[in-house]
């Protein structure tokens, strides 16, 4: 497993990541998947403190002792749970990111946090507040880096270039390439990208039949246009899944392709997509079956 500097850094990152919120809430079931992970040579762990009410980073706290210096762990902070725990409210205050990741670290049973994200944003948050406190943290050693997790494009430009962030974790797919506007961007910021939706809810593997009768579309993409555009890629190329990840790992902006997991066969999958990645020569031809949208909100 091949790994890439995380923007400006000292973080190098397994270019296959494991997205934890797809893990089973059984500790046991999720630790196999973990394990195979470390065996594939996965470093990269993302999480976050909404994932299961906090049991997701729980469970990780559980795997990962013994293990903490092989993993750089990444967890997020800005959503809060309602007292009802039926649904949860946006708070990017200093005071909540400063308390909540107190609250991570006793769930992660670790002393520190490799990546802390800002899990979304307004361009109405005090990002002086929010920069404020990443820096605080760093400088008390509760965090070796932070960054956000947006597609918000005046966001982005509001966090990136007045602060020293080292990541934007947005969604980026082979149906889903509106992030390529930023990518240049993002880059002269010193922020590498890591991406979620890495396989479009799994149309993006070989798989693809299957997910696909349980869809009504995808994005702007219609049930019908979907069909026609993953038989063109189907036969076109000896793997989706594999040309869905060379897709995203051409660009060296992203760092890391996130992928989740719910149980280890699924992870062997990627795996397997991620060694034949390279055997993929018509890549060009195969993101020309597809559309290349912008962002049209929240530009300005």
């Amino acid at each position: 497993m091949k790994k890439r500097q995380l923007g400006s850094s000292d973080l190098h990152i397994s270019e296959i990541g494991l997205g934890c919120m797809s893990l089973p809430t059984n500790s046991q079931d999720a630790s196999y998947i973990m394990d195979a992970a470390l065996d594939y040579g996965i470093n990269y762990f993302d999480t976050a403190d909404l994932y299961d009410r906090g049991l997701n980073e729980e469970m990780i706290g559980q795997f990962i002792k013994g293990k903490r210096q092989d993993i750089i762990l990444a967890t997020k902070v800005g959503n809060v749970w309602d007292s009802s725990g039926d649904s949860w409210h946006w708070d990017a205050s200093k005071t909540h990111i400063k308390e909540g990741i107190k609250d991570s670290l006793h769930r992660l049973k670790t002393d520190y946090v490799d990546l802390y994200q800002l899990h979304g944003g307004t361009i109405e948050d005090q990002w002086d507040k929010v920069i404020e406190a990443f820096e605080e943290l760093k400088q008390e050693g509760m965090i070796r880096e932070y960054g956000i997790s947006s597609i918000r494009p005046n966001v982005l430009k509001r966090f990136l270039t007045t602060s020293n962030a080292v990541s934007v974790m947005m969604q980026y797919n082979l149906l889903d390439r509106r992030p390529e506007e930023w990518l240049d961007f993002i880059a002269n910021q010193g922020a590498s990208v890591v991406t979620r939706g890495s396989v479009a809810k799994g149309l993006l593997t070989d798989e693809w039949q299957n997910r696909l009768i349980k869809t009504n579309g995808y994005l702007n993409y219609s049930k019908e246009e979907l069909q026609n555009t993953l038989t063109k890629l189907a036969h076109s190329t000896s793997s989706i899944h594999a040309a869905a990840l060379k897709t995203i790992l051409q660009h060296q902006t992203i760092a890391s392709a996130v992928v989740g997991a719910s149980s280890k066969e699924q992870l062997a999958e990627t795996i397997k997509a991620y060694v034949k990645m390279d055997t993929i020569e018509n890549i060009d031809e195969l993101i020309h079956f597809t559309k290349q949208d912008t962002y049209t909100a929240h530009r300005n």
